[in-house]
């Protein structure tokens, strides 16, 4: 089994766990049931509660008192969202993109008494999928135009050009556009990815994993693949260095992921029955046919921008990208 032990952040759990078993549900989980759940990845009480009360303060969930007791649940509207990023997630890299040949370019400049706005300016630019070919010019292999554009207007900046480009052949290899992409650090977290799972499917089919391994694991691998469609450019085939392995890691990724979802509801199932049994026959798991089965019956993406899922979806990533630069 991989050891995946304490390494992701208890609101980044919470969240993935109920994404993956509650989602659909207008009924809350007494907190003491999410306390218990959060036990199962070590994490103590204080530090669950905290989780808790943080994401209610971010509207990620809503809360109900009955006596002395708080309930937690998901608010409305925000289960489309979950399916359309499920599905993201779930068939993420499965596939490279066709390429037409053409560059969104965005060239800007930026005062220096303006550093917040350049600062701002270039962490949009990365969540987009833009990358830095040089200081003030930013460059994807995807038709960015329309968001880079929209980009440009809300933070005020005067001095900028969107382009819709293609590059001249002979030009110097190291100064073309696909040098702003360094693909090493990804290449290497996808065979990182591969070499801690790989083993799974083997003890799967051994029946040596037990419900509370399954849950566990199952919720690690997500949080371990949710990072890699918002760190990968999903630049075209064309593009991608040799022995790239991220479709292996996809259909291995979703080979564990569905077949862990019976037993991983099993314990969800389990833990919410020391709390309520009444509550705990509510849980379910979606693997990737349902999830399939319900995006099409929401009739594709139902992702807007204007959810408190997708806002703080956004926050966290431009944090991320704020810790790492």
């Amino acid at each position: 089994m991989p050891d995946t032990s304490q390494r992701a952040e208890p609101q980044l759990l919470l969240t993935s766990l109920l994404g993956d078993y509650w989602y659909w549900r207008d009924e809350h989980i007494p907190s003491a049931a999410l306390v218990r759940l959060l036990a199962e990845f070590g994490i103590g009480t204080d530090n669950a509660r905290a989780a808790m009360r943080r994401l209610a303060a971010k509207g990620l969930l809503t809360t109900s008192r009955r006596g002395r007791t708080t309930a937690y649940g998901i608010p409305p509207r925000t289960s489309g969202v979950i399916v359309s990023r499920t599905r993201r997630m779930l068939t993420f890299g499965a596939t490279a993109p066709d390429w037409d040949g053409q560059w969104t370019v965005v060239a800007f400049s930026v005062p220096e008494q303006e550093r917040e706005v350049r600062t701002a300016l270039r962490s949009r630019l990365r969540v987009l999928g833009l990358a830095a070919l040089y200081d003030g010019l930013w460059v994807s292999p995807r038709d960015l135009a329309e968001p880079a554009i929209a980009l440009l207007a809300e933070l005020g900046i005067e001095r900028g050009s969107v382009l819709r480009a293609a590059e001249v052949p002979g030009g110097p290899a190291a100064g073309g556009p696909a040098a702003a992409f360094d693909l090493e650090p990804l290449a290497r977290q996808y065979r990182e990815f591969v070499e801690r799972y790989e083993s799974l499917p083997a003890h799967l089919t051994a029946g040596r994993v037990s419900p509370a391994e399954a849950l566990r694991t199952r919720t690690e691998l997500r949080v371990d693949w949710r990072a890699f469609p918002e760190r990968d450019p999903d630049l075209p085939a064309v593009m991608l260095p040799p022995g790239w392995c991220r479709a292996e890691a996809q259909r291995l990724f979703l080979e564990i992921y569905d077949r862990l979802g019976p037993l991983a509801e099993l314990r969800f199932r389990q833990v919410l029955a020391e709390t309520d049994p009444e509550l705990a026959g509510l849980a379910s798991h979606h693997d990737s046919a349902r999830i399939a089965e319900l995006y099409a019956e929401l009739g594709g993406d139902q992702e807007h921008g204007d959810t408190p899922f997708e806002r703080a979806v956004r926050a966290r990533r431009l944090d991320d990208l704020r810790r790492g630069s």
